[in-house]
């Protein structure tokens, strides 16, 4: 094989590498090292705040901050470890009224399309299944920071909100007018792999 031929080669080989798409990193949420939360606040009644969280999940993600669109997220959520800080209530939330843990022992989310707002702001657009009803959520998104870890590793974090109505979850107890729908906060931190 004559040089212009190799080179021509190794010239072509290059520019095709080049013009494939980045492939966002993958990232493991860091529920070992408790930093991340799924958090939710209720009214109670109308007169105040209930919140609580829910102790075991697990998930993944995709990421490319050069491409947020092509980001992918999938969170897994252990329903039985509801966490209100009330054993009585505890009991009462994990019953059919509510999450019906019998019958649905996990609550999933997964992205279906990621679109970005405004620099490190972007929705998360997904499918909830939660107490066997699987519905599309918008979750509003801010990026905390990336970076290295001391550990040697590579971590990135979010913050994020929705609102969802309990009645789109089949969630019978109804606690009011003032008590339609709960607030999810999330905090994720994600290790790269």
């Amino acid at each position: 094989m004559s040089m212009k031929k190799t080179l021509l080669g190794l010239v072509l080989g290059s520019v095709a590498l080049a013009s494939l798409p980045a492939m966002a990193d993958k990232y493991v949420i860091d529920t070992k090292g408790a930093h991340a939360s799924i958090n939710f606040e209720i009214q109670h009644l109308g007169y105040s705040w209930l919140t609580g969280r829910f102790n075991e999940f697990s998930g993944e993600f995709n990421y490319d901050p050069k491409d947020v669109a092509a980001s992918k997220i999938n969170v897994t959520i252990n329903t039985n470890s509801v966490d209100s800080n009330h054993a009585e209530r505890d009991k009462h939330l994990r019953s059919d009224d509510f999450l019906n843990v019998a019958k649905f022992p996990t609550a999933t989310f997964v992205s279906t399309k990621i679109v970005q707002d405004d620099g490190e702001e972007f929705d998360i657009i997904g499918d909830l299944t939660l107490n066997g009803v699987t519905k599309s959520v918008t979750i509003e998104v801010d990026k905390i920071g990336e970076g290295k870890d001391p550990w040697g590793g590579y971590r990135v974090g979010f913050e994020g909100e929705t609102e969802i109505r309990l009645k789109d979850f089949n969630i019978k107890q109804d606690l009011g007018p003032a008590s339609q729908s709960v607030k999810l906060k999330l905090h994720v931190e994600g290790i790269k792999q």
